[in-house]
């Protein structure tokens, strides 16, 4: 498992978990209620420049600009393109 703002750009992944920093539980309620749930798949299409903040990420059938903080939060595992769990 990998932070999802680390994972390279259109590489299919799912979601694992979502961990909020500690003191601000509303992130993981946010993240949850949008669609970041264990088993939804995940890809970061596009990243903004300088810095690569914000990430555009695509889950299931929406699109989000996320924080890098908050990609930060999302543990993900990649998948190889016919959707099984990548062994690494």
């Amino acid at each position: 498992m990998r932070p999802l703002h680390e994972l390279p750009l259109h590489m299919p992944a799912l979601v694992c978990e979502v961990q909020a920093p500690e003191g601000l539980p509303e992130w993981r309620m946010h993240l949850e209620a949008i669609g970041f749930l264990p088993g939804e798949p995940v890809r970061v299409i596009a990243q903004g420049a300088p810095g690569a903040d914000p990430l555009v990420v695509r889950i299931a059938d929406s699109t989000f600009a996320l924080r890098r903080a908050e990609a930060a939060c999302i543990r993900v595992q990649t998948v190889d393109p016919i959707g099984e769990v990548a062994v690494r």
